[in-house]
């Protein structure tokens, strides 16, 4: 059967690219603590919570759409973010209700809709899953290269207009996401039964096709250990990107030669390109490979950089680099979950493993802004940004020893020593 299979690949980077606008959470910060007096602490406060109810939204929408196919999933995730942007709006002169809105609303469909491209274009894509799922999710890393300069625009710079701007911005997204990602769903599919791309055979040998449901995979060691090497070894990018925003604002103020919104969209390029690159390296490099080059460079990136960043190039740079590798994660860990159980069940499968994802956007952001705003009361923020950023350092260099002892699990489990 001749099928055109890039359609799909194609639909998914769009609909990705709408789901991306949970990344661009930093553009909003500023204007908020203006606008209300809150904190960096309060300010962050939706992301950390659409961060864990993302995570939360996969597992549902993987055994959701493991069941009932791609489009309907999609489909309904789309239409929570549309009305989660809508509530944003119209309650969102209050943190409860941003929080409900953009948090609690629309995170769950951004979980929702996130899962169904990655499970069927690893389907689609058995030959090439490293790739494919960078592919995939490419387009979500993307997504501040639209939004963050979109955002900048209905916000405007005008203290005086922000209790207009910001619910007119919300309303805005909610007609996009409304038009677009329900849109975009509809062009979903996954392959017919026992479809495989033409000249492409399944790698034979001890548990190769283990096709492995939830229920096992908690099971077994190495579930726990990817569990903890998606935890730390996307640490460093989620509070990265949490704190891009206020971070290119504070270091604009000895110069820029860009606007904070222009510096987030360059760093999402980064984050993008970095989930096409980290996946295309594994496949022809192997998944070590990657996994150890991500965790070197990103310790780079907070040591040899952003540590002792002083200017706005320098932060960007920093930043940038932090994105490129923490992208590599969101494409090496679906192919990775792939590798050990399976395609058949991965929807479900990469749902719990992304709980890792979600439980370490909800507590290590969190975490570092909390000290971020002991020292801006000090008056030395610029020193907060040093130490927090050699803290994320460590984080990033255990990821080395965490990316063997896991891959190290895989070799026994094809082996058949684990139990």
């Amino acid at each position: 059967m001749n099928i055109n299979r890039w359609r799909y690949a194609a639909a998914a980077i769009f609909l990705q690219v709408l789901l991306g606008i949970l990344y661009s959470w930093s553009v909003f910060r500023l204007p908020l603590e203006t606008l209300h007096g809150w904190t960096k602490a309060q300010s962050v406060l939706p992301y950390r919570y659409s961060l864990i109810v993302f995570a939360i939204g996969m597992i549902i929408g993987g055994l959701w759409q493991d069941r009932k196919g791609p489009r309907l999933v999609a489909s309904v995730g789309a239409l929570l973010l549309s009305l989660g942007c809508l509530i944003a709006a119209l309650f969102g002169d209050r943190l409860e209700g941003l929080v409900i809105g953009y948090g609690v609303v629309a995170g769950l469909g951004v979980g929702f809709a996130y899962v169904t491209p990655i499970s069927m274009c690893v389907k689609w894509f058995p030959d090439r899953r490293g790739m494919i799922v960078g592919l995939a999710v490419m387009g979500f890393g993307l997504g501040p290269l639209v939004f963050g300069p979109l955002l900048e625009g209905l916000i405007g710079k005008d203290a005086a207009r922000f209790s207009t701007t910001i619910p007119n911005t919300f309303y805005t997204l909610a007609a996009i996401f409304l038009v677009g990602a329900v849109g975009a769903a509809q062009l979903f599919d996954v392959p017919p039964a026992d479809w495989k791309p033409p000249g492409w055979e399944p790698q034979t040998g001890p548990h190769s096709d283990s096709q492995l449901p939830p229920g096992q995979i908690v099971q077994g060691v190495s579930f726990y250990l990817l569990w903890l090497l998606y935890f730390v070894g996307t640490a460093v990018g989620l509070t990265v990107i949490g704190e891009a925003s206020p971070l290119l604002r504070e270091a604009a103020k000895r110069g820029a030669w860009a606007s904070a919104g222009a510096g987030l969209g360059l760093m999402s390029v980064f984050n993008g390109v970095g989930r096409l690159a980290w996946g295309s390296v594994s496949d022809h490099f192997g998944r070590g490979a990657a996994l150890y080059g991500m965790a070197g460079l990103s310790a780079l990136a907070c040591f040899g950089i952003l540590r002792t960043a002083d200017t706005f190039t320098a932060s960007l740079a920093g930043l940038s680099l932090a994105a490129f590798c923490y992208g590599g994660y969101l494409a090496l860990m679906p192919a990775l979950t792939a590798d050990f159980y399976g395609s058949k069940h991965i929807g479900a499968n990469y749902g719990l493993v992304f709980t890792a994802w979600g439980l370490c956007g909800f507590l290590v952001p969190g975490y570092f802004a909390s000290i971020l705003d002991e020292y801006r009361k000090n008056g030395s923020l610029a020193m907060g940004y040093s130490d927090v950023f050699g803290g994320l350092g460590l984080v990033a260099m255990s990821a080395i020893a965490l990316g063997w002892a896991t891959l190290y699990s895989r070799r026994r489990q094809a082996s058949g020593s684990e139990s």
